[in-house]
C-alpha cells in the first residue's frame, strides 16, 4: 500500500518548499512577526487555504480566523481524523514552531490523494491563528472554538494598541456570531494528531528525530500590577521611597525561587513595563507578566498559592499596591495512550533505527483545547540546541521527512484499526 507513497528525502523537501513560501508572511519587515488578526495572518491564511486545496482538501477559513480543509472518507458518518496545529507566531518568531505541523498534515493529505489511498474515515487539517496569544490575553481561542470553549468575554479584549478583539475579527473577515457554530460535535473527531518542533533538547541530546508525546504540563498566566508613589529621582530618600519597579523585580526573583523550587517546574516573567519610565523619575507602577508551568496539577496550585503568599509580603514591606490578575490556566492534559501506541507503530513503520523515545511537553499546544472533545496525541521532532521563539530556530529538512512519513503511516495505522 505504502510503495507508492513519497520518501521521507521528497517529503523534508516540500515541506521546506512550502515552509518558504509560508513564512514569506509577517508584520516586520526582515522578521517573522505573524499575529493573531493582523494583515500579515490574513496573508498566511490564504496561502495555507490555498495549498490545502492543491492537496485536495474543501477548504475554508472560519469564524474565528482558523483555517480548516477536509477531505471525505469511504464510511458515510466515520468520525474525522484531524491534523493540526497554528500558524501565528511570537514577535520576531522562528520559522518552525506551529508552521511545520500545518504544512505537515497538508503534505500527508496530499501525499496520500496522491497514491490514491482511500480512507476509512475524513481527513481534516487545520491551521489554528491564536496559539501564541501575545496580541490579546487569551488562551488558545481559535482551538477553543473547536472545542465549544470559546470564551465570549475574548472579543472584549485589547491589544497593546487598544484594538479590541472583536473589531480585529471582524476586520479580518471573521465573524464574532458565526464562533459558536464552530464547535464540533462529541463523537465527531476520533482523533486529534499534531506534528511540532520541540522546542527543547532532549531529542537532540539522545540523537532521536522524533519522539512521542506523553502530556503537556498544567501552566498559569497572570498580569502583576504593583502600585507605588512616583518622586523625584533626586529628592526622595531611599527610606521613604514606594519604589514600584524594585518591588516588582524582587517579586520577578522570588517567582525563579518558587519555579526553581519545585521538580521540572518553571516561571517566566516576560513582559516587564515601568511607569513613568523616565531616567529622573521613581517608578509609580509597574506591570509584568507571570508564566508559570509544572507537570502536575497539584503542584501548579502549590505554587499559585506560594507566589501570592510571597508577592504579598513584599509588598507589605514595601509599602506598595499588588494586584494580581489571572487571564489564562490550564491543567495538564495526557496524551491518549491508544494515539501514543499508533505513533509508535508509525515510527516503526518508518524503520528499526528509530527508537520512539517517550517525553513530555514544557510547551502549552493547541492539542490542550482539543483533548475536550477528542482523543489527542502529539509527534515532537528534534529542533537544533532546543531553541524556539527565536529567530535562531533551526531543524533539518531529513527529520522534517521523517516526521511527515512517520504522520502519514500512523493516518494508515488507525486506517487498518478500522477496517
Amino acid at each position: 500500500m505504502t510503495q507508492t507513497l513519497p520518501s521521507a528525502a521528497v517529503l523534508g523537501a516540500r515541506a521546506f518548499a512550502a515552509l518558504a513560501g509560508l513564512n514569506r508572511f509577517s508584520d516586520e519587515p526582515g522578521k517573522l512577526t505573524r499575529l493573531y488578526l493582523s494583515p500579515a495572518h490574513k496573508q498566511a491564511a490564504e496561502w495555507v487555504k490555498g495549498a490545502m486545496e492543491v492537496a485536495g482538501l474543501s477548504a475554508f477559513i472560519d469564524a474565528a480566523g482558523s483555517v480548516q480543509g477536509r477531505r471525505e472518507g469511504t464510511v458515510p458518518g466515520a468520525p474525522a481524523v484531524l491534523i493540526g496545529s497554528h500558524i501565528d507566531t511570537v514577535k520576531d518568531g522562528g520559522r518552525f514552531d506551529g508552521n511545520l505541523g500545518v504544512v505537515a498534515g497538508i503534505l500527508a493529505a496530499q501525499a496520500l490523494r496522491d497514491a490514491g489511498i482511500s480512507l476509512p474515515f475524513p481527513l481534516e487539517v487545520v491551521g489554528f491563528g491564536d496559539e501564541e496569544n501575545v496580541r490579546f490575553p487569551t488562551h488558545l481561542s481559535t482551538s477553543e472554538a473547536l472545542a465549544g470553549a470559546y470564551n465570549p468575554a475574548w472579543l472584549e479584549a485589547r491589544d497593546s494598541e487598544g484594538v479590541k478583539l472583536g473589531d480585529a475579527l471582524v476586520a479580518f473577515g471573521g465573524n464574532p456570531a458565526g464562533i459558536a457554530a464552530l464547535a464540533r460535535k462529541p463523537g465527531s473527531i476520533q482523533a486529534y494528531l499534531e506534528v511540532h518542533i520541540e522546542q527543547g533538547p532532549v531529542l537532540e541530546a539522545e540523537n532521536e528525530p522524533v519522539g512521542i508525546v506523553t502530556a503537556i504540563n498544567a501552566q498559569s498566566r497572570a498580569q502583576v500590577r504593583v502600585t507605588g508613589v512616583a518622586g523625584h529621582a533626586g529628592t526622595v530618600p531611599m527610606a521613604l521611597r514606594k519604589d514600584a519597579l524594585t518591588a516588582a523585580a524582587e517579586m520577578a526573583l522570588a517567582l525563579e525561587q518558587i519555579a526553581a523550587a519545585h521538580e521540572l517546574a518553571v516561571g517566566t516573567v516576560g513582559v516587564f513595563r515601568p511607569d513613568p519610565g523616565a531616567t529622573n523619575v521613581v517608578p509609580g507602577s509597574a506591570e509584568f507578566t507571570i508564566d508559570f508551568r509544572a507537570p502536575k496539577d497539584a503542584t501548579l496550585a502549590a505554587m499559585d498559592a506560594e507566589i501570592r503568599k510571597r508577592f504579598g509580603e513584599i509588598a507589605q514591606r514595601r509599602g506598595v499596591g499588588l494586584e494580581i490578575i489571572p487571564y489564562a490556566r490550564a491543567a495538564a492534559v495526557p496524551m491518549e495512550p491508544r494515539l501514543q501506541d499508533a505513533l509508535a507503530a508509525g515510527i516503526a513503520r518508518c524503520g528499526s533505527n528509530l527508537a520512539g523515545r517517550r517525553l513530555p511537553s514544557g510547551a502549552g499546544h493547541d492539542a490542550m483545547a482539543i483533548a475536550a472533545v477528542a482523543p489527542v496525541a502529539m509527534l515532537f521532532v528534534r529542533n537544533e540546541k532546543g531553541i524556539s521563539h527565536s529567530p535562531l530556530e533551526n531543524m533539518t529538512e531529513a527529520d522534517a521527512g521523517i516526521a511527515i512519513r512517520v504522520l502519514i503511516e500512523t493516518i494508515l495505522e488507525l486506517a487498518e484499526q478500522a477496517k
